[in-house]
């Protein structure tokens, strides 16, 4: 089982992780796990933990996962896009054909307010691609 383990584990948090090296090679050949550094995807951010000073190959091992962390939560965030917009037009349709009264007196302020908020920046973007898109081909 020992072999299988990888050489570091990141416990992932808020912004990042902390980094440990996980070694089995012990007297008691028993799981240890030494802090070796805390990370933040946010900002790129390395910390060393204590006094200690990252070996080269630790140092690459936490660019490589700082790396892979950031396009999986830039995969999940459009995935959550996606599940926006399913979520949606679930509710349109839920609102059209289920919903009651007291229900819609419910979220129907909130729910307005967040979706005028929405539009009104998708809106602006918008119009700002396009504008950098025609004057670059006007270039």
């Amino acid at each position: 089982m020992s072999s299988d383990l990888p050489e570091f584990y990141f416990r992932i948090r808020d912004k990042g992780a902390v980094v440990f090296r996980v070694d089995t090679e012990n007297r008691q050949r028993r799981i240890e796990m030494d802090q070796i550094a805390v990370v933040n995807v946010v900002n790129g951010q390395i910390k060393p933990h204590g006094q200690r000073e990252l070996l080269p190959d630790e140092l690459e091992a936490i660019e490589g996962w700082m790396a892979q962390r950031v396009r999986v939560l830039d995969d999940r965030t459009v995935d959550d896009i996606h599940r926006a917009i399913d979520h949606l037009n679930l509710t349109a349709q839920w609102v059209q054909t289920t919903a009651s009264d007291a229900q819609l007196e419910e979220f129907t302020d909130e729910l307005l307010l967040a979706m005028h908020d929405l539009r009104s920046l998708l809106v602006r973007k918008k119009a700002d691609r396009l504008l950098k898109s025609r004057e670059q081909a006007a270039e």
